[in-house]
């Protein structure tokens, strides 16, 4: 089993280097504080600070005193190196561990907002899942639409605690999201067999079927964790 540091230095590592990937940072650029940092990535600052040190170590990046982490002459493209040859493994260890958390509370969300879901929070799920049907062709905008909709049920909850959390998991949620989607989707009718889980999930909600709402999300999440066991 990985060391869970090592996990967690990877997954800082892989979400800098999307970083410097989606700003288009180049060498001698300065890096997000580590607070930023921490906070968009979702970890400790702790954790932030020993992962930019080994960064710094292997030439990646250079910490100036007071002023900050800056990405180093010619080595942006390391970033993508420095994953090594545990990234495969490590990002299936975490899709795995995050669905398993997802089902643990996503389960119980779906069967309270079938309790207590109001016309505004039934209106804001189908708005989304319109989204969704509209996002064959848009890898991203599909990837939104998924969160959205596990956001939205979470919201009818009318469990404060529970939203917050599921607010707290948004960023690793999105990135989980996507690692599945783009898995799932390597067969473009997977789009369709998705979509129509969500609507199912809707469906029961809608109608006030708590059970069936909680077997429907259970049977969603197992589903994408067992098509990801089968791959690897």
């Amino acid at each position: 089993m990985l060391n869970p540091k090592k996990r967690t230095y990877e997954f800082i590592v892989e979400q800098i280097n999307v970083l410097c990937l989606e700003k288009n940072l180049r060498p001698g650029d300065r890096l997000p504080s580590e607070r930023d940092l921490a906070t968009l990535f979702g970890v400790s600052r702790n954790s932030i600070r020993e992962a930019l040190k080994g960064l710094e170590s292997r030439g990646v990046i250079e910490i100036r005193q007071g002023g900050g982490s800056f990405l180093a002459a010619s080595k942006r493209d390391m970033l993508g190196n420095e994953l090594g040859t545990h990234i495969d493994e490590t990002k299936a260890l975490l899709i795995d561990e995050m669905l398993e958390l997802r089902r643990a509370f996503e389960v119980e969300a779906a069967s309270l907002a079938a309790q207590r879901a109001t016309a505004e929070n039934l209106e804001a799920i189908r708005q989304v899942l319109a989204q969704m049907a509209g996002a064959a062709n848009d890898p991203e905008l599909g990837v939104q639409a998924d969160l959205d909709f596990h956001l939205q049920v979470a919201n009818a909850t009318k469990n404060q605690l529970l939203i917050d959390l599921m607010e707290t998991l948004s960023i690793r949620m999105e990135e989980n999201i996507r690692a599945t989607r783009r898995h799932r989707f390597t067969d473009a009718s997977r789009h369709q067999d998705t979509l129509k889980e969500h609507e199912e999930i809707y469906l029961a909600i809608a109608d006030g079927n708590s059970e069936l709402a909680k077997q429907l999300m259970n049977r969603h999440i197992s589903r994408i964790r067992l098509e990801l066991h089968r791959s690897t």
